[in-house]
């Protein structure tokens, strides 16, 4: 028999986490009856199973059975019995969270006294003074999980200092599949939508335009760039959004070089085939899937060494990596790899190597199945048993 899990999320969006979930749920189908899998989603304002956004869609079309919960506001109270009969109805051997909504709920109800819990954590933003309470609020919650799985060394610590015992964590890194043909169409279609200068190398940064997404720094970068660099023709596209972009927008407005604010893209591959360089300027970071991204798609990478990064790509080998908050150090970096087309190929050419060997979707749904039989071990023993 199956193990049987429900994941509770809180997205509306195609974010890393939600691209992880969704290649795990894919695989495991594939891969026969080991894991039964449906997704419980809360959905703001509607009280319909046929309501809608880029998440839902995204589940509902790949065939993942789905359970929405709809809320009011966000501290409404009735989506704690709404989450109880889906738990009845379902009778999961495993509840995984995914955000600080769902962990602390989880916690609140007391849900994870009856059902064995699994909490996936993030990392977190520090947008503003709310932010920072929920932080505080899902340490609270987190130190009830019997699992945590995490996505890098620093955000494990940061976890253990919050009082998380360190023998319950796990840390397994985001994973990519191998990306999409990209056809020379599209991206001459995307370059005519973008109004991309001819002859420009075209710098690339994905991301939510917050503080600790660094795109100021990227932007002073190429500032200085500007000005020690006259001859060198750039474009910067900046592809997201957030509570950031306003002041963002001001800052490129001085710019010499042409800065393009895309908006956010469901589909990325098409700006990874048209980029000369991946940059990602973050002062903290998790295991970035648009860094894995970058890294499948064979673009050369500037990043700063933050959170799970330099567990992710190596120094000098795989990409090259600066301090956090040093436009300096930034623009120093990305004039080298432009001025020099070997070693851009090198460190492109290793970035490829060595996502495909170490953060395949095939070795992080392994770990989750062993994670699984370790939740659940009664279910697991019936699933060997029934097997022999």
């Amino acid at each position: 028999m199956p193990i049987r899990v429900v994941a509770l999320v809180e997205a509306a969006t195609l974010t890393g986490p939600v691209k992880n979930l969704l290649a795990f749920c894919r695989m495991a189908r594939q891969a026969g009856s080991i894991i039964d899998l449906s997704i419980a989603a809360f959905f703001r304002n509607s009280s319909s199973a046929a309501s809608s956004n880029p998440f839902l869609d995204a589940v509902r079309s790949a065939g993942i059975e789905l359970d929405v919960i709809p809320e009011r506001g966000r501290f409404d109270r009735s989506v704690i019995p709404a989450i109880g009969r889906i738990l009845e109805r379902r009778r999961p051997d495993v509840i995984q969270t995914h955000a600080v909504k769902s962990h602390f709920l989880v916690r609140y109800a007391g849900f994870h006294r009856r059902i064995p819990w699994i909490a996936f954590h993030h990392g977190y933003t520090a947008e503003d003074f709310k932010m920072r309470l929920y932080v505080q609020l899902d340490r609270w919650s987190l130190r009830a999980a019997p699992h945590v799985i995490t996505v890098c060394e620093p955000f494990a610590a940061d976890l253990v200092r919050a009082g998380v015992p360190r023998d319950r964590i796990q840390i397994l890194p985001n994973a990519v599949a191998p990306p999409p043909v990209v056809t020379d169409e599209q991206v001459c279609a995307l370059r005519r939508r973008l109004a991309v200068p001819q002859g420009a190398r075209i710098l690339l940064s994905i991301g939510r335009f917050s503080r600790e997404k660094g795109h100021s720094d990227l932007i002073a970068a190429l500032q200085l760039l500007s000005r020690d660099r006259p001859g060198l023709s750039l474009c910067l596209l900046l592809v997201g959004d957030g509570i950031e972009r306003p002041a963002l927008e001001r800052a490129a407005a001085s710019s010499m070089h042409r800065v393009i604010f895309t908006g956010h893209q469901p589909d990325v591959w098409p700006l990874f085939a048209i980029a000369d360089l991946f940059v990602l300027p973050s002062h903290s970071e998790g295991s970035p899937n648009v860094l894995l991204e970058a890294m499948a798609a064979k673009i050369p990478v500037v990043a700063t060494a933050v959170g799970g990064v330099p567990e992710t790509v190596e120094n000098g080998q795989s990409a090259l990596l600066v301090p956090p908050r040093s436009p300096s150090e930034l623009a120093r970096a990305i004039a080298r790899l432009l001025d020099d087309p070997a070693l851009l190929s090198t460190l492109a050419a290793n970035a490829y190597s060595r996502v495909a060997a170490c953060f395949s979707p095939q070795a992080r749904m392994d770990a989750l199945l062993r994670l699984y039989r370790l939740a659940a071990p009664d279910r697991s023993a019936i699933q060997t048993e029934g097997g022999r």
